[in-house]
């Protein structure tokens, strides 16, 4: 298991998000601790829980303490699947709807 600490850096998002995927690309499990610790309302927020979440579902992982305000999570990746994953943005999608017809 590879340990990450949150806080690195400006201890924000990003480092949740990366070490997310590049353990599913890397098949290791990740333990992420001390999530957004230098930010004044630490821990994860919905948009992060929101973006680890998708990565876990493409490739069947399971997520541990996944949860709002978390202050750590555990990342155990599946393999990746091959489908069509539908896109957040529908706004987006509607767009390129269009551009296709």
């Amino acid at each position: 298991m590879i340990k990450i600490d949150g806080s690195t850096l400006e201890g924000g998002g990003q480092i949740l998000r990366n070490s997310v995927c590049l353990s599913s690309l890397l098949q290791k499990t990740v333990h992420i601790h001390s999530i957004r610790a230098n930010r004044s309302r630490a821990g994860l927020k919905p948009q992060h829980l929101t973006g680890i979440q998708m990565v876990s579902e493409m490739c069947g992982g399971t997520l541990e303490n996944a949860r709002k305000d978390s202050m750590e999570i555990i990342f155990t990746p599946g393999m990746v699947s091959k489908r069509k994953y539908k896109r957040m943005d529908k706004e987006k999608d509607e767009k390129e709807e269009e551009e296709e017809e």
